[in-house]
């Protein structure tokens, strides 16, 4: 079956019977998280499911990464849709009867739940075959590990050489947006995520001589508070950026001060010269300040990941598809900037493409990303899937359509 501009495309019914086989499938993965190029189960079921369902599948991209692809009709058109299959190093307290059977490992961002969306779309497209041309799925691993990230692997092992794709798109759950309510924004949407680790060397010693000593405790303390100037007084009130001190790490004993003491910064930004300045100052500053007390540091940068800047035009495409899909009232074609940080940008800097987010439920005291009580809301699983199944019909079928510069 060969898909016209005018034949009908995916709707949500057509999932609709899909449900029970996607929460079982989400929750499934959802008590068997695994971390970064460790993902070898979920990896091992997502081939298994493709393959039965007649994609060509290549397994091991860029470590535990699995691609699939199928083609139908004559169409000369390539789509990627990416979804993360990785969990986080936390331990689950959702107390959920499908919570993590991994102890320290869980599922806190919605993996699971990307996952099982793109498996949906697989299953309703390889049964009906209506799109004209390419569609590639890409399974990611190790979204979640930033600098080491599985986007970059994925590209170094040759992704889009191997497997051609003229645009590419990847969704990410939105916990505080109504659930099924799609954000899109044109140009830059997620902020560059960076991460600077301090170690500070003192003088060790006992908890009653204190003034023998260079109380590393202390140095650090003070230096998480003089980092917030960083953002406050030097970086411009109408950008955007983050500084977070995430750990903190000094001593063991009550009765010893300890020697040195290390500190995790993750910072965000939109803006390269923001981003160099932030660098710049964080050096600055704690070099200065851990001077001050006699004490010393060692600031190391790592860089994180770029910004994610969706192509206008694929953006359009994907506000477009999401309208159709679930109206006007549903769709926030200029969602806000998220400061959240994401490894497709990778992708999206070697292919014009867009990001988009899903809302995952907006009710009081419902449990954000990476808290260790939260969980993906199965409710929009059908929805994520059938837009996936229609954004790939849409693009094959009509291309980006209108230019949306």
């Amino acid at each position: 079956m060969t898909l016209t501009t005018a034949a009908p495309k995916v709707e949500l019914e057509h999932l609709s019977d899909r449900a029970p086989m996607l929460r079982e499938l989400r929750r499934r993965i959802h008590q068997h998280p695994e971390l970064g190029y460790e993902e070898e189960a979920t990896s091992s079921m997502v081939a298994s499911l493709l393959q039965e369902w007649g994609w060509e599948v290549t397994r091991e991209v860029g470590g535990t990464g699995v691609v699939a692809v199928m083609q139908a009709g004559t169409g000369l058109r390539r789509i990627g849709l990416r979804a993360d299959m990785d969990a986080l190093p936390i331990q689950e307290t959702s107390g959920l009867p499908w919570a993590s059977q991994n102890a320290g490992v869980m599922h806190a961002c919605g993996h699971d739940g990307h996952t099982a969306m793109l498996l949906g779309a697989a299953w309703h497209l390889a049964r009906t075959r209506a799109f004209d041309g390419t569609v590639t799925l890409i399974f990611q691993p190790a979204e979640e590990l930033g600098a080491h990230g599985g986007a970059q692997r994925m590209l170094a092992d040759g992704l889009f050489k191997r497997f051609p794709c003229d645009t590419v798109f990847a969704a990410h759950n939105h916990p505080g947006a109504p659930a099924g309510h799609f954000l899109i924004r044109r140009g830059p949407f997620m902020a560059a995520s960076d991460q600077v680790s301090i170690r500070i060397i003192g003088q060790g010693g006992h908890a009653a001589r204190p003034h023998l000593t260079v109380d590393t405790t202390l140095v650090a303390a003070s230096l998480v508070v003089a980092l917030q100037s960083v953002v406050a007084r030097n970086v411009n009130p109408l950008d955007s950026a983050v500084l977070t001190v995430g750990a903190l790490q000094s001593g063991k004993a009550a009765n010893v001060i300890p020697g040195h003491a290390a500190l995790e910064l993750s910072v965000r930004s939109f803006d390269p010269k923001v981003r160099e300045l932030l660098r710049q100052r964080i050096h600055e500053l704690t070099t200065s300040h851990v001077q001050g007390y006699g004490a010393r540091a060692e600031v190391q940068f790592l860089d994180g990941t770029p910004m994610v800047v969706n192509d206008n035009r694929a953006a359009a495409l994907a506000e477009r598809v999401a309208v159709a899909l679930v109206g006007r009232d549903r769709v926030d074609g200029q969602a806000p900037l998220q400061m959240g940080g994401e490894d497709f940008a990778h992708m999206l800097m070697a292919c014009p493409g867009a990001l988009v987010r899903i809302g995952n439920g907006c009710d009081q005291g419902q449990p954000m990303l990476h808290d260790p009580r939260y969980d993906f809301n199965d409710a929009i699983l059908c929805t994520g899937a059938a837009f996936w199944a229609r954004l790939a019909q849409t693009y094959l079928a009509d291309g980006m359509g209108a230019d949306a510069n």
